[in-house]
């Protein structure tokens, strides 16, 4: 007699259930921030943690939440099914040749445009935003769109990997080379953050935290593993919306003590002008390579999908004097899952499953 197969248990469902409505939770996670954005801003300055009756223990949740979620992602990484791309490395060069010559090509398009309005700092602050956007490593959540799509996991984990492990140097070399691209102020704002995410913020926060991440996969027996990622799995789904709220927080309250529609509307314009322009560089690429269709949707995931986190982070612990510069990277956040959607979604539409064998 064939057994019903078993209930999977309640942490699989509830961090499945997370999963399902994700998006319409980081929508959530923004209405809570316009509408109750106290406790949001509590939480984005810092706080001491006192130790004894003298000394006390700095502690920033944003950076906080931050490895948190890069630590999940870490530990979610199949280490051992990167042999076959490392074989076959033409995805995985593309990827991070891609990584470094969008920003390069996007960004002198946009500021080029914005240099013509009659704003007078020719739109600096939208690029500063944008520049930190696209000098991130590729978003540990693209992994997730590739398992939902006709994706190939391999190549979006090695990018997710080799972009984070790369970011010390990534990151200060983008912001460097577009630098020129800003005003007189805005340039040593954005010089002083790159010199800051060059002195530990993208080894510490973002590099550290993954790391040790994997170093646990492979040390942990699987039913060790298979316990931890229980547990840690969907707190670390809590901990993006959190996130999600806490950089929300700064950004809407700043815009709703000092509404500036016209920034709003140039906000949400920049963020899907580069948004798409970045889908679609990869996708052509893609195309000009020749790819098989699962890699050439994980490259175009890539390309697009940056870790908008780590730049609200980055701006919110350098620039918390500049909480409007979050607005463009919270519509970037949305506009990327949108167009992530889509490439999935299109993916799906060329190659659709297989039916089941009877």
């Amino acid at each position: 007699m064939n057994r019903p197969p078993a209930s999977p248990p309640p942490a699989d469902r509830v961090t499945a259930w997370l999963r399902h409505r994700l998006g319409r939770a980081v929508v959530l996670s923004y209405v809570a921030a316009l509408l109750l954005p106290g406790p949001g801003l509590w939480l984005r300055s810092d706080h001491t943690v006192p130790i004894g009756t003298v000394t006390g223990l700095p502690l920033s949740t944003a950076p906080l939440l931050l490895s948190l979620v890069l630590f999940s992602a870490g530990l979610q990484v199949p280490v051992r099914e990167l042999g076959r791309l490392l074989r076959k490395p033409t995805a995985l060069l593309a990827g991070m040749v891609l990584h470094l010559v969008i920003p390069l090509l996007v960004i002198p398009v946009v500021a080029f445009g914005l240099h013509r309005t009659p704003d007078s700092d020719g739109g600096s602050g939208l690029i500063t935003a944008m520049i930190l956007i696209v000098a991130m490593p590729v978003a540990a959540g693209a992994t997730v769109w590739t398992g939902k799509g006709d994706g190939d996991q391999p190549t979006m984990v090695g990018l997710v990997l080799a972009s984070t492990v790369l970011s010390p140097l990534t990151i200060p070399l983008v912001i460097t080379t577009l630098v020129p691209l800003l005003d007189e102020s805005y340039a040593d704002t954005l010089a002083t953050t790159g010199r800051t995410a060059n002195g530990g913020f993208a080894l510490v926060t973002v590099v550290l935290p993954c790391a040790v991440g994997i170093l646990l996969r492979l040390a942990l027996p699987t039913t060790w593993l298979n316990r931890a990622l229980r547990v840690i799995v969907p707190v670390a789904l809590a901990g993006s919306l959190v996130l999600t709220y806490v950089n929300a927080s700064g950004a809407l309250s700043s815009f709703l003590a000092h509404p500036r529609p016209l920034l709003f509307a140039a906000a949400l314009a920049v963020a899907a002008l580069v948004c798409l322009l970045s889908f679609a560089l990869g996708r052509t690429a893609a195309r000009l390579l020749h790819l098989d269709g699962p890699v050439s949707s994980s490259l175009t995931l890539a390309c697009g999908m940056n870790n908008s986190s780590a730049s609200a982070v980055l701006i919110t612990t350098t620039l918390p004097d500049k909480p409007h510069l979050l607005l463009p990277v919270l519509a970037y956040g949305l506009l990327q899952k949108t167009a992530a959607s889509r490439v999935v979604q299109a993916a799906g539409r060329r190659h659709p499953p297989c039916p089941a064998s009877p």
